[in-house]
């Protein structure tokens, strides 16, 4: 067990890997295959809806004409589906390997940069948004909207990446 690595959580990763679901999960022919494909469907349409309104926030992308608030409303229940399908598949796909993974630093840091996304959303929508009728319509919205655009397309940009890290590095 690695120093940095909370005993409890160990010690909880050990009990999954344990389980007959985590067993079924490693052991099935398909299971974990199709688990997997829906993962990257789900980063698909999360990160896809994502980046239309972070880009509409610079001004640029095919939506960059609409209104913000008109299309934040649009995109952000494709956002959250994207999110459900991502949170149930990804913790499938966890209890499949649960020691593996809570020994992989890729891992680690690629939830440290999921609890950002969310803290730059949170920070976003209780700030900068509630003013979107004073920026709704202009071209280009104002600094705050466009260092959260930056931070998202970076963040998301980063989790994918350390996705297919963690992926590679399992042993």
């Amino acid at each position: 067990m690695p120093g940095w690595l909370p005993s409890w959580v160990f010690h909880s990763c050990q009990w999954l890997d344990q389980t007959q679901f985590g067993h079924v999960m490693r052991e099935s022919l398909y299971l974990l295959p199709v688990v997997e494909t829906l993962h990257v469907f789900g980063i698909v349409l999360l990160v896809s809806s994502a980046f239309l309104l972070d880009l509409r926030l610079f001004g640029v992308g095919p939506l960059r004409d609409e209104p913000v608030e008109k299309l934040a409303k649009w995109i952000l229940p494709w956002v959250v589906a994207g999110f459900i399908v991502q949170t149930t598949t990804g913790v499938l796909m966890f209890s499949a390997e649960a020691m593996r993974s809570s020994v992989n630093s890729f891992f680690w840091y690629k939830m440290a940069m999921i609890l950002g996304v969310g803290i730059n959303a949170l920070v976003f929508h209780t700030t900068v948004y509630k003013h979107v009728g004073s920026w709704n319509n202009v071209n280009v919205a104002p600094i705050g909207a466009r260092i959260y655009g930056a931070f998202s397309i970076l963040l998301w940009l980063g989790i994918i990446t350390l996705g297919r890290w963690f992926s590679f590095h399992l042993s």
